[in-house]
Parts: structure tokens; C-alpha cells; sequence
């Protein structure tokens, strides 16, 4: 070759240098998430604390499925899911998506906490550990919704999503968007389905909310005590009890694990509350561990040394040339 054209080849592998770095930093990571506003049922157990819950609801979830699934609170989802939600989950399994371990999320009692709705326009907070397209359906309960009676499909108006919204911008770790609420009195669940448009993934989530008012299963039962999310402090006291990792999965080229990554979610605004201004978005909001991180930029570092070497080496070899000449 000549030494003209090794220089040339040199640089331009130098010179492709930041963008192979760019590459291996955009890489994305797995997507998981959960609602945040109005809380989801898994997310308000996690925030009590798995160990210990507070609520009897909450108890009732961890005697029954354990406390993993609360450790695991963004890992309701099934990774080849494709939008046959219905025929993949049988009644009664709605807010577990028919998976085991969350299977205590699918009792059914009239006291899980709730949060405090009412009917017309609502911004719900979408907690994300990774941003990926997609596209999120929020179904609310027909009129006469029974808490006490095991969720089945019949039970959610899938004609009239309260919200719909493709591919969202994710702002300080959440998707928000827009919905309206129709009128309704007592208690009501709200189901969402995140079905990502770069994998057949999908995620679910059962929110249950208070309308106000008398409703089917509200007389002779006790107030349920009103629904929080997990702060800063103790999602990231619980991460290490987490059985999720971010390996790639569905949509950055790799196959989909078993299990889902968990990330570390913040405080959730309170309901239809601004966000606060300045909120930055760190690792475990973006979905990146720093394991995966270390990993791609020492994979970055030996191709900036190869690339040097290279260069040096193509440049020492020409000009011994011309010197021989």
C-alpha cells in the first residue's frame, strides 16, 4: 500500500473516532417504567416498604407474591407482547400481566391506597428508566366497577382510552401527557399499557384512583389511605435488592432477558403538580448503569488508543520510506 494511502486510511480511522464514541454513548438501554401520577399499585406497595408495608392492601400483596416484586417495581411486562395484551392476559391477572411474582398485585380488595381524581381534563406522569418510542393507552373502569371482584378485561371501557399518547418526550425521568377523566363517583382503577414500537415489549401498570362520592364496594368499607410514590432516598436504599440489570433488550440490537433492568426513579411530582424547574436526569433516570457505562467507554478507549497506535505507526512506516529514498 502506498505510504500516501496508509496516511490517508489512518486518519480517517482517527477521525471516525468521535463518532464511534457518540455511538457507543447513545446506546440505548432497556426501557421499564411504571405510572407515577396517578401512582401505580406496585410503585405505592415499594414506597410503604417491602419489608414492612403500612397499608393492609399492601400486606396483603407481600404475603402473597413476596417482597421481590417490590423490589422488581418496574418489571411488570411481557417481552413479546406485540399487542395482544388480551390474549396474553386472562381476567384477573390484569396488574400482574399474568407473571408470578406480581401476582399479589392482582388481589382484589376495596382498600388499596387510591389517589384523589375527578372527572375532566388530567396530566399523568409516566415513570421511565430509558426512552424508547412507543405508544401508551390509559383505560379507566366502567361505571359499577366492583374493587372487591377480581379485574377482568370486561371491566375496563377499552372503546374510550382516558389517554393516548405516541412517543412522548421524557422530561426529569418522566413521560407526561394529557388525558380526560369522565365522571365518576367512588373508587376506579386505571390500566395503562406502554406498547414500545422498537420491540414487541410491553409494559403495565394498575392505578387505583377516588373518584369521591358513594360507589359499588364503598359502603361499610374504611377509607383507603391515600396513594404516594417512593422517594429518591428509598428507591435508592432498595436498587441493590433489585433483580433487574440493564442489559440491552429489544430495539439496541440484542435479545430480550427474562428479566427487566431497574432503574432509580425519583419522586414523582404530587398529582398534576409542575414540575420543578432545573430537575436534571441522572444514570439510573436515562436507563445507563454504571457498569454498562464503564463498559462502553473502555470499549471507547481501546479503540482511541488502537486508532493512535495505528496512525503512529502508518506515519513511522512513511517516513522511514521517504527517508530511504
Amino acid at each position: 500500500m502506498p505510504a500516501r494511502v496508509r496516511r490517508t486510511a489512518a486518519v480517517v480511522a482517527v477521525l471516525g473516532l468521535p463518532a464511534a464514541l457518540t455511538a457507543l454513548a447513545a446506546a440505548p438501554a432497556s426501557a421499564h417504567g411504571s405510572m407515577g401520577d396517578p401512582v401505580s399499585r406496585v410503585s405505592q406497595c415499594y414506597a410503604e416498604g417491602p419489608e414492612s408495608p403500612k397499608s393492609a392492601a399492601c400486606r396483603a400483596a407481600v404475603a402473597a407474591g413476596g417482597t421481590q416484586a417490590l423490589y422488581d417495581w418496574n418489571g411488570i411486562r411481557i417481552g413479546d407482547a406485540a399487542g395482544q395484551h388480551r390474549k396474553l392476559i386472562p381476567d384477573g391477572k390484569l396488574c400482574s400481566a399474568n407473571n408470578e411474582e406480581f401476582k399479589g398485585l392482582d388481589l382484589a380488595r376495596a382498600d388499596w391506597p387510591a389517589t384523589s381524581v375527578h372527572g375532566g381534563s388530567y396530566t399523568f406522569r409516566y415513570r421511565v428508566t430509558a426512552q424508547h418510542k412507543g405508544t401508551f393507552k390509559v383505560y379507566l373502569t366502567k361505571p359499577g366497577y366492583d374493587p372487591a371482584k377480581p379485574l377482568a378485561w370486561s371491566e375496563l371501557d377499552l372503546e374510550h382510552p382516558v389517554a393516548t399518547a405516541t412517543d412522548p418526550v421524557a422530561s426529569g425521568g418522566f413521560y407526561a401527557f394529557s388525558g380526560t377523566l369522565p365522571e365518576r363517583s367512588g373508587r376506579q382503577l386505571l390500566y395503562a399499557i406502554w406498547q414500545r414500537s422498537d420491540s414487541p415489549e410491553a409494559f403495565y401498570s394498575c392505578s387505583d384512583v377516588d373518584f369521591g362520592g358513594a360507589g359499588v364496594g364503598s359502603a361499610g368499607a374504611s377509607p383507603a389511605p391515600a396513594a404516594s410514590a417512593p422517594s429518591d432516598r428509598q428507591v435508592a436504599v432498595g436498587a441493590d435488592k433489585s433483580t433487574m440489570r440493564h442489559h440491552g433488550h429489544g430495539g439496541d440490537g440484542t435479545p430480550a432477558p427474562a428479566r427487566q433492568p431497574a432503574g432509580a426513579p425519583g419522586t414523582p411530582p404530587a398529582p398534576n403538580a409542575p414540575k420543578a424547574a432545573g430537575t436534571s436526569e441522572n444514570l439510573a433516570e436515562t436507563g445507563a448503569s454504571t457498569g454498562t457505562t464503564y463498559v462502553a467507554l473502555g470499549g471507547a478507549a481501546a479503540l482511541a488508543l488502537g486508532s493512535a497506535a495505528l496512525f503512529l505507526s502508518v506515519r513511522r512506516r512513511a517516513t522511514g520510506g521517504a527517508h530511504r529514498r
